[in-house]
């Protein structure tokens, strides 16, 4: 069974959960635009790293994801992460062999997370961007930077069974 990133729920917002999340490791590649960094990922936590060790896969898998808005945001290439599992710290996770493989400490932050099932597609991904958006701006709460997808399964899983999320972070106490 895959482990999966560890948070807490910290307030409901109509259908939105905010969640603290804790300092992560993440293995990260940029310049991602076509899900090509899954398999540099994969290969690094099946051994292709400097100890050669094997690390558990995570879930969610995270990408970023664009989106149309005007609000000042943290902007950054296209990419994608597996967080590293909470055994290993900045110290002791595995070094990556491949140079488009970087090793990234994400501070905690706070997240608006959305929820929903089914295959991703830019349409799809965008119509739950945009609802996160609207759900936030109605609740007056600031995005702090472009949001993200979330997917919990394996390419394998049948599409009316998958997790997905899209999640942005966000500034709290700036409710009005």
């Amino acid at each position: 069974m895959t482990d999966q990133i560890v948070y807490d729920v910290i307030e409901k917002i109509d259908t939105l959960e905010i969640r603290q999340y804790p300092e992560l490791i993440f293995a990260v590649v940029e310049n991602d635009m076509d899900d090509s960094g899954f398999n540099l990922l994969f290969r690094y936590i099946s051994g292709e790293n400097k100890t050669q060790s094997k690390i558990r896969m995570t879930a969610p898998v995270i990408t970023s994801e664009k989106m149309k808005m005007t609000a000042p945001v943290v902007s950054r290439d296209h990419y994608m992460a597996f967080a590293i599992p909470s055994a290993y710290n900045k110290d002791t996770v595995p070094i990556p062999i491949n140079p488009s493989v970087k090793i990234e400490v994400q501070p905690k932050k706070i997240m608006a997370v959305l929820k929903f099932n089914g295959r991703t597609s830019e349409k799809i991904v965008q119509k739950y961007i945009q609802e996160l958006i609207n759900i936030l701006k109605t609740h007056k709460i600031q995005i702090k930077a472009e949001p993200v997808l979330m997917r919990y399964n394996s390419p394998f899983t049948p599409g009316f069974l998958r997790r997905n999320e899209v999640a942005a972070e966000i500034i709290k106490n700036n409710k009005k």
